[in-house]
């Protein structure tokens, strides 16, 4: 059995329309429209306060908007729980669970497979002795690059083994897109540079949603790019149109002659 599920390519994965989300009278969500096609790694991008962590708490169903629509893999989910969102293949990494620092790396993507899938093997029994997780767990451990760590007690990983650790428990549960907020933050140049790689060998296979505030990697990685100030989005378009567009340049830097973003 093929580890990635199969895809369906009539209309995009993930479609949102119109969506608004007021806190009192700050409008975090102001009429947000996008469109991610299977396969793209789309970033989402803006300076702090923009808005890009309530888009995401809504897109997983953590926070409830006030309006709008989102349609992921043709389905209505805008009141879908949390829950069933993950179950239609809707992943959200780094927020989805805790790593439980005493147990294995290996142990602790067999338990994000056995939640998924609901097995009822007995509680005494280890996750990691159950064939039918300890497979997919190790196909999850190999996408990201932990394989040779399966039987380290995480406790003992570095942070940016964590962040890869908690990417491959997103991948364990099978999900047909991945939404990641900030892979990188607190990493070291070398921890982020692993995990750029990381993130090229997954999009081959993936559609990723990615929040991110390191412009360099966002440049690297995204076929497209979105672009969000106080709540709105100003623009959207290929890495090219983001780099050239002046009211982005704008919106980080406060100054039209600014210099191009995402260039060292």
């Amino acid at each position: 059995m093929d580890f990635w599920p199969e895809r369906t390519v009539t209309e995009p994965l993930l479609h949102i329309d119109r969506l608004t989300k007021r806190f009192g009278g700050v409008v975090a969500s102001d009429e947000i429209s996008l469109s991610v096609p299977h396969g793209e790694l789309h970033a989402i991008i803006g300076p702090n306060g923009a808005g890009k962590t309530t888009l995401i708490g809504q897109l997983v169903g953590e926070i409830t908007p006030n309006s709008g629509a989102i349609r992921f893999n043709g389905r209505n989910i805008t009141a879908t729980p949390t829950y069933r969102r993950s179950a239609l293949g809707l992943a959200r990494s780094f927020q989805i669970t805790s790593l439980f620092l005493d147990f294995s790396v290996l142990d602790n993507v067999a338990l994000a497979v056995q939640a998924h899938a609901g097995h009822s093997f007995r509680f005494w029994r280890p996750a990691r002795a159950e064939k039918a997780l300890r497979d997919p767990a190790r196909a999850a451990l190999a996408r990201v690059g932990l394989a040779e760590r399966a039987d380290v007690v995480v406790s003992r990983l570095s942070h940016g083994e964590h962040r890869q650790l908690e990417i491959a428990m997103a991948l364990a549960t099978r999900p047909r897109m991945l939404l990641l907020d900030e892979p990188m933050a607190g990493m070291g140049p070398e921890e982020s540079a692993r995990m750029v790689e990381t993130l090229r060998e997954l999009k081959r296979e993936l559609t990723i949603l990615l929040i991110e505030h390191d412009m360099e990697a966002v440049f690297a990685l995204a076929d497209r790019i979105t672009v969000l100030v106080y709540g709105s989005v100003i623009a959207s378009g290929s890495p090219q149109e983001i780099r050239a567009n002046a009211e982005v340049r704008r919106a980080y830097l406060g100054e039209d002659s600014a210099p191009v973003i995402g260039h060292g």
